[in-house]
């Protein structure tokens, strides 16, 4: 038994589930795990959170369960995402499923990502006969093709295909939504479509010579490290999780990795764990520094500085601070957008070019529903399950088996 568990108060009314987005049970699970009752435990955080193995590695503990525990105030917070591991880990590789009775209801889902399986599991125990696709070999998406497997091992992953299919899910890989399948076509042969396809494109830097071809996109990059054969000197630009994930890869391929940032340490919205693991690792960091071009070998770069306006801390470039810094190859990863060329029927976007939904997530196209990074941008596996259990109950639309 992990020590850990001995500390927790089991608190009534516990901040650490009230700050997860999922919220999970964690007093519950917690007094379970203390009476041994591990698969008890382990059924209901996979119920709630079937990526539970997972976001108890690469969530960010410090922004909500472990952030938010009220033992804060002695500044000896429990380390939940320990225990959460250890149970999910039982349950996920001990635990096998059977099909439900089919309510004679069908469901495509686009995506094979956090969302789209999680959604698969759910459905496909209260009935539904699921199809899930995907355009990549394998299930997984962000997890498997986005998080290097130094940080996550790709046995969690490769579970969920047991366990897909063990529910009777359909799944349909190496699948292109707008060439192979269309949501026009989905939305006639189905009752209900979900789009859970991520944000599949990377915002250009916007600076002459972007379109150098040492210039390449960190999400290609993760999604395939092996058809790259970097070296030299790398720059990464961005300080989200796929920065981090970018820059420690590179460095792993045994470049010179450094890592440039706009802003500074205390903005980064990568996990603190993971910007303090590349560091570990020798990654170079410079902040407050801005790229304005791109040139044949390497970029130029502005210093940047907090200024406070109206009440908010912006960031502005400082002019005459240009810096040439030469390197073999830039690594882009300042966020990703939507692709909604995917959607071949008429639906309403908001004024940030996202569809409009209702409060289940279903756009103005009645049946059809997006989730995960399609509705929320760039997002954490975390956020994208709290986004598939709106289209869950969106769907279900039964209260008593509420999530």
């Amino acid at each position: 038994m992990n020590q850990e568990s001995l500390r927790c108060l089991l608190c009534r009314n516990a901040r650490c589930s009230s700050y997860c987005p999922v919220n999970t049970n964690v007093p519950e699970c917690m007094k379970l795990y203390r009476e041994g009752k591990l698969k008890e435990a382990g059924e209901i955080l996979f119920q709630n959170n079937p990526f539970s193995a997972i976001t108890a590695q690469v969530c960010d503990w410090g922004k909500f369960c472990m952030g938010h525990c009220i033992l804060n105030a002695k500044k000896a917070p429990i380390a939940w995402h320990e225990i959460e591991k250890e149970i999910s880990d039982f349950y996920l590789f001990d635990t096998h499923f059977q099909k439900s009775e089919n309510n004679g209801k069908t469901v495509a889902i686009v995506g094979a990502g956090p969302s789209g399986i999680s959604l698969s599991i759910w459905l496909a125990q209260a009935g539904y006969r699921v199809t899930l696709f995907d355009l990549h070999e394998k299930v997984g998406g962000v997890v498997r093709y986005g998080i290097p497997d130094f940080r996550l091992d790709r046995k969690y992953i490769d579970a969920y295909q047991r366990i897909l299919e063990e529910l009777g899910v359909e799944i349909r890989l190496q699948t292109v939504l707008g060439k192979d399948i269309y949501v026009s076509k989905l939305l006639e042969e189905y009752d209900d479509v979900i789009l859970a396809v991520g944000a599949t494109l990377s915002k250009p830097l916007q600076i002459p010579g972007q379109d150098y071809p040492f210039v390449l996109s960190a999400n290609a990059f993760l999604d395939a490290p092996e058809n790259y054969s970097l070296h030299g000197k790398v720059i990464t630009i961005g300080a989200g999780n796929v920065a981090m994930d970018a820059c420690r890869t590179a460095k792993r391929m045994g470049c010179d990795s450094y890592v440039y940032y706009r802003k500074t340490f205390e903005n980064m919205p990568a996990n603190p764990h993971e910007v303090e693991a590349a560091k570990q690792e020798g990654i170079q960091f410079e902040v407050f520094k801005a790229p304005v071009e791109v040139k044949e070998n390497g970029v130029v770069f502005v210093d940047c500085k907090n200024e406070e306006e109206n009440g908010r801390v912006v960031t502005k470039l400082i002019p005459g601070t240009e810096q040439f810094v030469p390197c073999d190859y830039v690594l882009t990863a300042i966020s990703q957008d939507i692709d909604t060329s995917l959607i071949d029927v008429e639906i309403k976007f908001n004024q940030y070019h996202y569809p409009e939904v209702d409060e289940c997530n279903q756009t103005s196209k009645e049946h059809l529903y997006v989730v995960g990074d399609y509705i929320l941008g760039a997002s954490t596996v975390v956020e994208c399950i709290e986004s598939a259990k709106k289209v869950y109950q969106g769907i279900v639309k039964d209260k008593e088996v509420e999530l």
